[in-house]
């Protein structure tokens, strides 16, 4: 038997209203967002805010004075670009739900997203190399330390 018209649109409403709520509960922990990874050798900590910009650097150690210009310039951009990256996973999976269609109704086909138009080329596969990781657990060495990498 076919649902009525009328509690198809009232399911419709419901859904697009607790959406929007999602939506905006979302974008707004996304405005808080920060993410920060240290340099592969611990040199540098790099802090991205929401929108991948870099807010924070700080110099771990004093190693900095016992490195060449480039090599220095290598650990913030290594530090940087991880953080940036580490940013743009955490945007996609919190924006994923939206992409998806409505279970409970089938004409709600959900948002597209191109995530290469918004972070660019090669974006997705690098949070496939990711997810390719069997436990998603920080590298040994960061956790013989104490660290994963976040802030």
């Amino acid at each position: 038997m076919t649902e009525p018209l009328e509690q198809r649109l009232e399911k419709a409403m419901a859904e697009l209203r607790s959406a929007q709520e999602a939506v905006e509960r979302t974008e707004r922990e996304l405005r808080q967002a920060s993410f920060a990874v240290l340099s592969s050798d611990r040199a540098v900590r790099a802090t991205v805010g929401p929108q991948g910009e870099l807010t924070g650097l700080d110099f771990l150690e004093y190693k900095y004075r016992d490195m060449s210009p480039q090599e220095l310039a290598a650990s913030v951009l290594e530090a940087a670009s991880a953080a940036r990256e580490k940013m743009n996973r955490h945007v996609m999976k919190a924006m994923a739900p939206f992409a998806e269609p409505s279970s409970e109704v089938p004409e709600l086909k959900g948002f597209e997203l191109d995530w290469e138009r918004i972070f660019g080329p090669g974006v997705l596969e690098k949070a496939d190399q990711d997810t390719d990781r069997t436990d998603g657990a920080a590298p040994g060495w960061r956790d013989a330390l104490g660290e994963d990498g976040e802030d």
